[in-house]
């Protein structure tokens, strides 16, 4: 018996759809624009074949797929929130944050658009609004480990420390293992001087992460501090060898070497030669303007 043309369309569609879930995405773009060629009009497919695109990287050809998904199905919460994605992917905050506000006015309950958005506040500077994004996303997710730690990030760069401590210690009773808290509750540590305490959170970081370039460079931050240069550049000659050109500009910049930073041991730190490619200073931490050492193994405005 012939395959109609609607049955096809639906076979091709479920065919994406499993293609997208185990990150074949070139071939789910493919059979999307099987879907396409037959019917143009198919928001969904123009949506899922965004969603593909962003997860290659390719955020300025999603931008248009999203573009012509929400032309079709302009109350399509999903739509929007790819845009929203794909415009903060590509850095225009501002963009992305009238798309995520969308998306959420579509659909209150999307706990990734509140996250996204909160992260596209944080990258505009915009902190408190940051902060109550993701204590609308605590209300409804009390478990959700992510929105406490964005949350933290949002009050450390309001210099509340302490409360940002607090978010940090409510995430790592959520999620035990989570490297990048300890390693960013060790940062807010440091900030209030309780270095012993500093030590161990980035200890207990290590234990649940190896590599971790974040951590032993917390512990190096946290020795500087204490003019302990020796110590300090231990700890730091571990996270530059994992990333020499990164670490090598932190250490020149952030204010807790300032003490130690002419020292004969960080300078032979700083200096030594490395059998390792240079890598470039972009990374997925973030050095903001309150050295948080921000990091985790989702980027922000996760899709």
């Amino acid at each position: 018996m012939a395959v109609s043309q609607t049955q096809a369309t639906q076979i091709w569609h479920g065919q994406a759809h499993a293609l997208l879930n185990i990150g074949r995405y070139r071939s789910a773009i493919e059979r999307y624009e099987q879907v396409l060629a037959a019917n143009p009009t198919d928001a969904k497919a123009w949506m899922e074949k965004g969603y593909a695109l962003c997860a290659l990287g390719q955020y300025v050809i999603a931008l248009q797929s999203f573009q012509q998904a929400i032309k079709l199905a302009p109350k399509q919460a999903r739509a929007w929130h790819g845009q929203g994605i794909a415009h903060a992917r590509t850095n225009d905050f501002e963009a992305a944050l009238r798309s995520f506000d969308r998306t959420i006015a579509l659909n209150q309950h999307d706990g990734k658009a509140w996250r996204n958005r909160g992260n596209a506040l944080l990258r505009l500077n915009r902190y408190p609004e940051a902060a109550d994004c993701f204590n609308e996303l605590i209300q409804q997710e009390p478990d959700n480990y992510y929105a406490w730690y964005d949350r933290a990030i949002a009050l450390a760069a309001m210099r509340r420390f302490h409360d940002a401590l607090s978010c940090l210690d409510t995430t790592v009773a959520i999620k035990p293992n989570c490297y990048y808290a300890w390693t960013y509750r060790g940062v807010m540590l440091n900030k209030l001087h309780r270095f012993r305490d500093a030590l161990d959170s980035f200890d207990r970081s290590l234990r649940c992460r190896v590599p971790n370039p974040n951590a032993w460079y917390g512990k190096a931050s946290t020795f500087a501090l204490q003019g302990k240069a020796a110590d300090a550049a231990r700890w730091l000659r571990n996270a530059i060898a994992v990333n020499p050109s990164l670490y090598r500009i932190m250490v020149r910049t952030d204010p807790n070497f300032s003490i130690i930073i002419k020292s004969p041991e960080i300078q032979a730190v700083i200096s030594a030669k490395h059998h390792s490619a240079e890598l470039t200073a972009k990374s997925s931490i973030e050095w903001r303007q309150y050295s948080s050492l921000a990091d985790g193994p989702n980027s922000p405005f996760n899709l």
